[in-house]
Parts: structure tokens; sequence; C-alpha cells
């Protein structure tokens, strides 16, 4: 095998099997699969999606609204909240406790003080939410105001999330950012001042027009502020992107674009500056200051197999090994849910051994994996599973296997979403087959 490294676009690789393969012809198994008693010990957890901005950012790909009306989002405010009733009443809740709640978006932080109010009021009133709970909600801070995160204190939210993306004015303008950069340290202060538990602040390595000088600029102010945690991803260029649709002559990309080995590069400087800061890295995204342990439950959860329900547009989650997302169009979901029925649009039954690539894939992002957790809990000896890959993975220098752990080198945890379609099964595109043999797809 040639030792050529490819580089191309690729996506952050979220979850397993694909989206591409749920389908509308599984709704009925994920019915099912919340009608059934919850398997004993597995936590649960809620996502919440959010579907407004004031902007759609030209790199952004999720479902998101803007322009809404104020009707339709006090009308999706009481949607998420009948919602939230017919889930709360599933036998696969079953009296448990949500270890976690993730409010995310589009843009949370765009309702008003009230609609928060009203939304965690729904969530309350439908599910138990255990008192140490981590509750995290995003804001873009432009929307940021004492009021909204006054509500959030008082509601038990345990982690904000600021979606800061760059520091550089021109660079936030060039993005379709809705916050210009004299928003940021208001809103982070308002954090601190009203008593947020923990913030996070997001940035995006590789924005259209960042350079050299504004991507350093962004990690000093960074530091400078001291955030509890920073969550760097490198930028992706997905089809249904306005950047992609500019880089092939769709629009006006207004400002360069850096390749991938740079985006890698600034990564990596930003998180050894927040290393030699007193940050330790917990994924291949984020770092966190001070001691790690009991931060951000919500990834650690539902990378270790973790139940979440679903609420809102658009919103996916897991129960009982079974994937599910709800419909994607704002008016047929309140549609659905005002005629007293769940909104589900397309689920996916995962195999046992779908199961297992899915919490390897996922926990591999981590930096380490455990290799007596899938022994004891799959009853697989993953040396042996995926005996070829670890060993190709080992000899381009992407991780090494020790006594008890895989273990990422600092260029296989910078690069990871590019080779973890290598655990996949052949028929979504990977190349491990059910004796862990490496098949025909080209190497990244």
């Amino acid at each position: 095998m040639s030792d050529a490294v490819v580089e191309t676009e690729g996506g952050f690789v979220a979850n397993y099997p694909p989206f591409g393969v749920w389908s509308d012809a599984n709704v009925d198994v994920a019915l099912a699969a919340l009608d059934r008693p919850p398997a004993p010990g597995v936590p649960l957890g809620l996502y919440v999606h959010v579907p407004f901005c004031r902007k759609r950012c030209k790199f952004c790909y999720f479902k998101v609204y803007t322009e809404t009306p104020s009707a339709e989002i006090r009308a999706y405010v009481e949607g998420v909240t009948a919602e939230a009733k017919m889930m709360g009443s599933k036998a696969c809740i079953g009296g448990r406790q949500l270890d976690y709640v993730y409010v995310g978006g589009g843009t949370p932080s765009f309702l008003s003080s009230d609609q928060i109010r009203e939304l965690f009021g729904a969530i309350r009133g439908s599910f138990n939410v255990a008192p140490n709970a981590e509750i995290t909600f995003e804001c873009e801070p432009g929307t940021v105001r004492a009021p909204k995160i006054e509500a959030l204190r008082d509601l038990g939210v345990t982690r904000v999330s600021l979606g800061v993306e760059s520091w550089d004015e021109r660079v936030l303008e060039i993005n379709g950012r809705a916050h210009e950069a004299k928003h940021i340290e208001p809103a982070y202060a308002l954090c601190r001042e009203l008593g947020i538990p923990q913030v996070n602040i997001d940035l995006v390595a590789g924005l259209v027009a960042e350079s050299e000088e504004t991507w350093a600029y962004a990690i000093e102010k960074t530091i400078e502020l001291s955030p509890d945690s920073v969550t760097i991803y490198q930028m992706e260029i997905p089809r249904n992107s306005a950047v992609w649709r500019a880089m092939h002559g769709q629009g006006d990309l207004g400002g360069t674009i850096v390749d991938i080995p740079t985006r890698r590069r600034w990564a990596r400087e930003a998180f050894e500056a927040l290393m030699a800061a007193g940050y330790s890295m917990t994924s291949g995204y984020t770092a966190v200051k001070g001691d790690p342990k009991d931060r951000f439950i919500y990834r650690d959860r539902l990378w270790h197999g973790a139940d979440m329900i679903p609420l809102g547009v658009s919103s996916f989650g897991q129960v009982s090994g079974v994937h599910m997302q709800n419909d994607k169009s704002l008016q047929s979901y309140l549609e659905t849910i005002g005629r007293g029925e769940l909104a589900l649009q397309r689920a996916y039954a995962m195999s046992p051994d779908e199961q297992l690539i899915r919490e390897l894939i996922l926990q591999v992002k981590l930096g380490e994996v455990s290799l007596s957790y899938f022994q004891n809990k799959f009853g697989v000896d993953l040396r042996v599973r995926f005996g070829s890959v670890l060993a190709e993975l080992a000899r381009r220098d992407m991780l090494r296997v020790e006594s008890d752990r895989v273990v990422l080198t600092w260029d296989g945890l910078l690069r990871v979403d590019h080779w973890l379609a290598d655990f996949f099964l052949p028929e979504h595109g990977g190349r491990v087959g059910p004796g862990g043999a490496i098949g025909e797809r080209p190497t990244l």
C-alpha cells in the first residue's frame, strides 16, 4: 500500500452508521423502542434543537431558519412543550433521571428570556432532571442579554457555550456571522458576572479570510479571557454550505481559505498554547482548564452508549440501540405535533456490531480508548476485531496500541475525522468486514 496521503475535504464524523442510511421505513422501529422499558443502567439525556438564527453563516450546514415571524417562534416553543409531554410519558423513560440536557441550534439564545423559561418549564415538567445534571445552552454573543443569562442561571444551566468562531471583525463579516467582535467580551462578562458555572468558547480554525495574524490574535484573546473550556473545530466545507457553492463558482467567496494542513496546524498551535496556559486536552476538539473530571457529560455519556431523547425540528437521538431523527421541516413538524403525534422522520436500528463500531469511533475522538471497556461491554478484543486496521493506522503514525489502550498521536488526533471511516463496515463505505479484514477503500 502506498505511503502517500491524499487529503480531501471531509466532514465531522458525528455518528455511526452514517445519517444517509437512516430511513423513514424504520420509524415504526423507533416508536417501538420508545414504548419499551429501558435496559438497566443505561444513562439518559436530552437534546433540544432551537433552529432559529439572525443570519445563516456561510459555512453552516445545520437546519436553521432566519427571519422567522415571532408568532412562529412562539408556536415552536409550544410545539416542543407538547412534544416533551409526549416523550416524557413513554415507557423508555421509566422514571429515569436525565444526566444531561443539551440545548443547541441554530441559536438557542435567539429566544427571549420568557421563551427560555417556558422551554425549561417544559423540560422539567416532563422529565426528571437529576440534581447534578449537566445542562448546556448555546449562545451567539450578539444575542446575549442580562435577562437571558439570569434566566439560564435561575433554571439550572451549568454550561454556556459561546459561538465566538473568530475574533476578527472582517472574518466574522465575510463568513456571515451575525455577531460582531465587540459583542464577544461583554457576552462572556455577563455569563461570569451572573454566575454561570462553566463557560465554553468555540473557535473555528480556517474560516474564509482567516490569516496567520488573525488566528494568533484569536488564540491570544481567548486565553486572556480564561474560559473554562475551549472547543476548536477545523473548518469543514460541506456541499450544502454557501462556502462550498462559492468555491464552485456560485457566488463570491469574499476571501481566501487556507488548505487542510494549515487548518490542522492552526488547531495544533491553539491547543499547544492552551496547554501551556494550564489547559488539558479532553478530545480532539476540546481543551479544559484545570481538572477535566466530570466535564462535558453530554459528550462522554453519549459516546459511551447513553440513550438520548430528541426534541425539536431535525433533532436526533437514540434509544435502546435505535437512532431516530425528527422531521426537518418546521411547518410539518408543528402540524404533526399539533395532531398529538411524535414527529419522527427517519430511524435506524443498529446491530450489536454497529453499536460497537459507533462507540469505538466516537471514543477514539477522546484520544484514548480502553481495550478492556470493549471487552467487558461487547465481549470483543479490538486487537483481534480491528487488528488489520489498527496495524495500518499505527504504521501511518495515527495511533499506537499499548497494553490496555489505543492511544492517538498528535497527528492522529488532529486529523481523526479523516481516517475514522477505516473502522466502518464496507456497506457504509468502510474497510472492515466481519473478520476485521482491510478492503479496497483508498487510504486517506
